[in-house]
């Protein structure tokens, strides 16, 4: 049965509170955040190989597997002189990471020849990219070059609909329900915020509600069991 404890006021009157109180919050969460690897000033490549290598894969296979990675091959040009079985090897064991090198090599290829070694900061050119869908090109478009755009990962999808912002079936549903919900300026942060909540507390099964920082403000849509 779900749990409606808690606020159940228009989203757009909560989504603000809700914004300052992760804000305040999220440094002492001591998250991994796959996304602040790419934080601003960081190459756009980064952030773009970075989403490639964390999908379908927890969050620490990932860091190991982009620190081995970016000290083999931290350019595009340093890509494409690996063959695919050495960046296999590189980046083992993320999820399909055979799939994923091929992915890479394809990616460093098209940017090079298509785009003079620049990753294009357009969604139409991004999603173009073998192995890049919504998610990552909002993420490059967002922490590579400043652009706003939402980006929803199954952090975002959950605790968005969790805190009853949305009420959404898929990662696309909840991208366009955002976009209309949250301020421009916070596009970008909503998804670095989410993903440290989702990380450390809010998590899929059994969430640490007890300790959470916007337990106030959360009406735990869905949660059957919490600590």
């Amino acid at each position: 049965m779900m749990n409606t404890n808690g606020p159940t006021s228009n989203p757009k009157d909560r989504v603000l509170p809700i914004l300052e109180s992760l804000k305040g919050a999220v440094n002492a969460l001591n998250a991994p955040v796959i996304t602040l690897l790419a934080e601003k000033g960081k190459a756009p490549y980064k952030i773009l190989i970075a989403t490639i290598l964390s999908l379908r894969t927890q969050d620490k296979t990932t860091h190991g597997a982009l620190a081995r990675l970016f000290e083999a091959a931290p350019t595009i040009e340093k890509i494409l002189e690996l063959d695919e079985a050495e960046i296999a090897r590189l980046i083992y064991p993320v999820g399909f990471y055979r799939q994923k090198a091929r992915q890479l090599k394809q990616v460093a290829f098209i940017l090079k020849e298509r785009y003079h070694g620049n990753v294009p900061n357009s969604e139409e050119e991004l999603l173009e990219l073998p192995g890049v869908g919504k998610k990552t090109a909002a993420l490059v478009l967002g922490k590579g070059f400043g652009i706003p755009a939402v980006c929803v990962d199954t952090h975002v999808h959950r605790i968005s609909n969790r805190l009853g912002l949305v009420k959404t079936k898929t990662p696309e549903q909840t991208q366009a329900a955002l976009m209309a919900l949250l301020p421009k300026p916070f596009w970008v942060e909503w998804n670095d915020l989410l993903v440290a909540l989702g990380q450390t507390l809010c998590h899929p099964t059994s969430p640490k509600c007890s300790v959470c920082p916007i337990a106030g403000l959360c009406p735990r849509m869905g949660v059957k069991r919490s600590r």
